[in-house]
């Protein structure tokens, strides 16, 4: 098999095929472990397995930190895949704007125009959504190619150095993320990080959740409760106003479970409007208690259910409102409009900007701990 050239960004990569594995080495998802198995720019990348003693898996490559899968059983005992992604590495690399399942930095969400001051200093972001920072950039930490270690069948360690200047961030960024299955079926991120300068770090997970594991079909009829008396507004560019807003009242509020697609298209509610849906962060009630439950979605077809437990004040809740039927993923599924939602654990969008919010700033000598786990089951 030729070598290829893929362009990634501003950088031009070389991917080498490895020698096809047996076609048997397969994850209990059905991704074939050969099409993730390649070296890009002498970097090894490869897709790894969690497995607990319950069947549940949880399958990661090291590209872009992603979760490519999660087989979790519903109601019956049937197990599914409960996430979207690609079935191979050439098409990760080809979705230049997808973010399934990665890992995100050095900043998750947006930072307005890209700019922010810190210690007197201006620094200038990537700007790629509506002017504004988004993520980190198009090539953030969702692109790179992490140092992976898998010390047991139910750990996986990813680190990376991120250079002073890198992104337009200011420090050299030393990360590390382990994710760990448990036993009770439970996907802990925990996220690490020092830096040699003030810096700004704000780490989380970009998965897509469809618990019904069919996601050719909408989410609209799962439902969702969100721990949070209140939420952060947003302009029609999706950044946050500045504005800390109660939920009573509004569609916004989902204290209780509720359907997400119930209240969803309520578009004279100007917030729904400007999210195109929602795709909102919520200011949690948990106050960095991880022992307090901060999220919980549940399917009434299969009864899957996911709980999100996190020490960060905020979750955004994303639904899907740009998937429109393009992407192609897993099993040639083309995702469809509001296919799956994501719940992503953080600080608030902009924080750099607004310092009346919870700090994102990362001094030398500290150390960034943010811990998400995504915890699954069935009733």
């Amino acid at each position: 098999m030729k070598n290829t050239l893929l362009t990634i960004g501003c950088g031009l990569f070389l991917l080498a095929a490895c020698n096809p594995k047996p076609a048997a080495d397969t994850t209990l998802s059905g991704l074939k472990k050969s099409d993730f198995d390649t070296v890009v720019s002498g970097q090894q990348i490869t897709l790894y397995q969690l497995k607990n003693k319950n069947g549940v898996e949880v399958a990661l490559t090291n590209y872009g930190g992603r979760i490519v899968s999660i087989w979790v059983p519903d109601r019956q005992g049937h197990f599914g895949d409960i996430v979207l992604g690609h079935k191979s590495i050439a098409d990760y690399i080809a979705d230049k704007g997808g973010n399934f399942g990665a890992l995100i930095g050095r900043y998750g969400n947006r930072i307005n125009q890209g700019q922010f001051t810190l210690k007197g200093n201006t620094y200038q972001l990537p700007q790629n959504n509506y002017g504004h920072c988004l993520h980190g950039g198009d090539t953030g930490f969702h692109h790179r190619i992490w140092e992976a270690t898998q010390p047991n069948a139910q750990t996986l360690i990813l680190s990376c150095t991120s250079p002073d200047g890198e992104y337009g961030f200011p420090g050299t960024l030393k990360t590390q993320v382990t994710y760990s299955l448990s036993d009770d079926n439970a996907l802990k991120i925990t996220y690490e990080a020092e830096t040699d300068k003030p810096t700004i770090i704000n780490l989380t997970n970009h998965a897509y959740f469809n618990l019904s594991a069919d996601p050719s079909t909408p989410i609209l009829n799962q439902q969702l409760m969100l721990n949070a008396d209140h939420y952060t507004p947003i302009d029609s560019t999706f950044m946050t106003t500045g504005e800390i807003a109660p939920v009573a009242g509004t569609p916004m509020d989902f204290r209780k479970l509720k359907a997400i697609g119930k209240e969803i298209d309520r578009t004279e509610f100007i917030q729904l409007k400007n999210g195109h849906g929602y795709d909102h962060n919520y200011v949690l009630n948990t106050r960095g208690e991880i022992s307090q439950l901060a999220a919980k979605a549940y399917d009434p077809g299969s009864g899957r259910f996911l709980e999100v437990y996190t020490n960060e004040p905020g979750i955004q809740f994303y639904a899907g409102n740009f998937l429109d039927g393009t992407v192609k993923g897993k099993k040639d599924i083309y995702y469809p409009f509001r296919s799956a939602f994501c719940l992503e654990t953080q600080h608030y969008p902009d924080s750099p900007n607004k310092t009346e919010w919870p700090s994102v700033t990362l001094q030398p000598g500290e150390k960034y701990n943010s811990i998400c786990i995504y915890k699954f089951g069935s009733e």
